[in-house]
C-alpha cells in the first residue's frame, strides 16, 4: 500500500502550509512546473527535464546527507520521491541536517522532509515512510525508483545493507556519498556489477565494529582526509562521529549530479568497484578503481595499519559482542 505525505495536521506542514493551496492564494493560479525549473534549461534539454519530472528516487535516511540530498534532488525537479526516516530532528541536527530548525525540534525527519518538498515543488508525488526501512517494506520503499540514495546513519549497517542488497534484486541503480571530514565520497552500485557486500567485504558473521572499519576504508581508499581527520574521534561504541554540515551539501550536489546523468544518460556511468574522494580542506580529488574491494591486499594492509595504531578501534573489534 502506497504512503502518501500525510495531511497538514500530521505531517510537517504543521510550519509549512499546504504548499499548492498557499501558491494559489499568493498567485492566484496553479504551480507551473516548467517555469519553476526553466533555470536548468540550457544545461539539460526540456525533454530531459520532463524525464527529472517523471523519475522517482528514493532516499532512506533522511538526517545529515540524507535530507541535503532530497533538497538538492526536488531542486533538479525530480517529481517522484520515496522518503524514509524513523527519526526526529534535535538540536545536536542543526550543524548539517537541512530539516533541523527551531520550530522543526522533535518533529519526524521523513513527515518534515516531504513538507520541504512540496514547498519548493507542490506537484511531487511523495511516499513516506515514517517507520524507516525495514524486511516488511524495503520494496515498496523501492517500487518504481530509477534509484535509490543512501542517507542513513554511518553506524546503521544492518539497514544499508539491505537497501543495497533489495535494490540490486529489483534491478535499481543504489548509491552512497559519505561526509568525510569536510570532504565527499562517492559510489554507485550497478544491479549487475559488483554488489556492495562484495565491494566493502562484508559477511553476516562480523561483528558490526569490524563491519564500520570496512565500510570506512571501503569508502575513502586513497585516504584523502587523513591529513585532518583524528581518527581517535571515530567512536565505534558511542557510534558518534565528527560530521561537517560543508561536506554534507558537497555530498548532495555529488549525488544529484550522478542521479541526472542516471536519467539523461550523457556519460557511462563508473561503478563499483570506482570510487571518488574529493576534499577541498586538502584540495584533493581522488579516483579509482579498487580491485576486489577490501579484498585488496593493499587495503587488507590498511586496516593491520588502522588497527595497529589506534588502540580504540582495535579493542572495539576485539569486544565480545555478547
Amino acid at each position: 500500500m502506497t504512503r502518501e505525505a500525510a495531511s497538514p495536521q500530521h505531517s510537517a506542514s504543521r510550519y509549512v502550509l499546504d504548499a499548492s493551496q498557499s501558491f494559489r492564494e499568493r498567485t492566484g493560479s496553479d504551480f507551473d512546473y516548467a517555469e519553476a525549473f526553466s533555470r536548468n534549461l540550457g544545461l539539460v534539454s526540456e525533454d530531459e527535464q520532463d524525464r527529472f519530472r517523471r523519475a522517482r528516487v528514493a532516499v532512506a535516511g533522511l538526517g545529515g546527507v540524507g535530507g541535503v540530498h532530497v533538497m538538492a534532488l526536488a531542486r533538479l525537479g525530480i517529481g517522484s520521491f520515496s522518503l524514509a526516516d524513523l527519526d526526529t530532528f534535535e538540536l545536536a541536527n542543526m550543524n548539517r541536517q537541512a530539516g533541523a530548525m527551531v520550530q522543526t525540534l522533535g518533529q519526524p525527519k521523513a513527515e518534515v522532509m516531504a513538507g520541504m518538498v512540496r514547498a519548493i515543488n507542490p506537484t511531487a508525488e511523495i511516499r513516506v515512510f515514517p517507520e524507516g526501512i525495514n524486511e516488511d517494506n524495503v520494496n515498496e520503499f523501492l517500487e518504481g525508483a530509477l534509484a535509490v540514495v543512501d542517507g542513513l546513519d554511518f553506524f546503521n549497517m544492518k539497514a544499508r545493507r539491505l537497501l543495497f542488497r533489495a535494490a540490486r534484486e529489483r534491478g535499481i541503480y543504489a548509491l552512497t556519498a559519505a561526509p568525510i571530514g569536510f570532504g565527499s565520497t562517492l559510489h554507485v552500485f550497478s544491479p549487475t556489477g559488483m554488489s556492495f557486500d562484495e565491494y566493502f567485504d562484508l559477511r553476516d558473521d562480523m561483528s558490526l565494529p569490524e563491519q564500520l572499519i570496512h565500510f570506512g576504508l571501503g569508502l575513502a581508499p586513497k585516504l584523502a582526509h587523513v591529513q585532518y581527520f583524528p581518527p581517535g574521534e571515530l567512536d565505534l561504541d558511542g557510534r558518534r562521529a565528527p560530521s561537517m554540515g560543508a561536506a554534507c551539501f558537497l555530498c548532495a550536489g555529488v549525488i544529484a549530479t550522478e542521479v541526472a546523468n542516471l536519467v539523461m544518460r550523457r556519460r557511462e556511468t563508473r561503478v563499483a568497484p570506482w570510487f571518488f574522494q574529493f576534499d577541498p580542506m586538502v584540495q584533493a580529488y581522488k579516483v579509482g578503481r579498487l580491485r576486489g574491494g577490501n579484498r585488496n591486499p593493499i587495503q587488507r594492509l590498511k586496516k593491520w595499519w588502522v588497527l595497529r595504531t589506534n588502540p580504540r578501534l582495535r579493542n572495539a573489534i576485539r569486544r565480545p559482542t555478547g
